[in-house]
């Protein structure tokens, strides 16, 4: 599934393309997507585009009078193109620009395209999320203070989106290896100075992840269809069986919260 890694590098990646363009029209080849998409994202075109920005890991296309809310879903993508190309099997809809087309592909259809008459960002899907992670609102206090008693391991209460977005199943067994947290820990028994440290390397993880174009795990790649090398870079995630690269001892798996976890024993307490 995309992260907000890769999600981040989907939106570098078209924004260009889109930011102070004119929306000619939307072709929609398959409306049954995670939810129908609506006819009203019809509204968008001749409408032209004041920004593209992300929330989460929703892409928000805001136009003079509303805005196109997209989420890749498990295996969507987005990609730019420049001259005409037959649509393939799971290319489901098209932004067609002047000069451009952005074309939406999923296999598993569990994407979204959606449309919002206001331009704020007050949709239900984004009304209840937690602070982005790359951001001044995010800290260790904001982990600590939302963390107090609660026994719910620290791997999937970082991973709720309501405590912050966008830390996936691969970012968050990175971060707490670097954090050197066991991922089981209960999340009320981490002190305010180690999650100091977790939200420092929650920061970073996701600043390189996006720096090398996400992950490519299975068959994420960006607007241009390049993938991601973020991969090359993991130090626990996919490792089982493997020598940790700090102590050498054997990076273990488990399953917490129905998701693989890798963890090194001797490393994260």
């Amino acid at each position: 599934m995309p992260e907000l890694p890769e999600v981040e590098t989907t939106l570098r990646g078209i924004e260009p393309f889109l930011r102070n363009r004119v929306i000619q029209r939307i072709d929609v080849r398959e409306p049954r997507l995670r939810w129908p998409v609506p006819g009203a994202v019809q509204r968008a075109c001749q409408q032209r585009v004041q920004s593209v920005r992300r929330r989460a890991k929703y892409i928000l296309i805001e136009l003079e009078n509303g805005s196109l809310l997209l989420h890749l879903g498990m295996s969507g993508s987005l990609r730019v193109l420049t001259e005409v190309v037959a649509p393939g099997k799971h290319d489901h809809f098209d932004i067609v620009l002047k000069r451009s087309t952005i074309r939406f592909n999923d296999p598993r259809r569990f994407g979204v395209l959606l449309w919002r008459d206001a331009v704020d960002g007050t949709h239900p899907l984004l009304a209840s999320l937690g602070p982005e992670p790359l951001s001044k609102d995010f800290s260790g206090a904001h982990l600590y203070q939302r963390s107090k008693d609660r026994k719910l391991a620290i791997k999937n209460f970082i991973m709720d989106g309501r405590v912050v977005v966008g830390v996936g199943n691969i970012y968050a067994s990175e971060s707490l290896y670097m954090a050197g947290i066991h991922p089981a820990r209960a999340a009320g028994r981490v002190s305010l100075a180690r999650y100091e440290g977790l939200a420092g390397a929650i920061r970073d993880v996701l600043a390189r992840a996006i720096k090398q174009g996400g992950t490519t795990l299975r068959d994420f790649a960006d607007s241009t269809g390049s993938p991601g090398y973020f991969a090359l870079e993991l130090l626990v995630y996919g490792r089982a069986g493997q020598d940790c690269f700090q102590c050498g001892a054997i990076i273990r798996q488990k399953v917490i919260g129905q998701r693989s976890s890798f963890y090194c024993l001797n490393c994260q307490t």
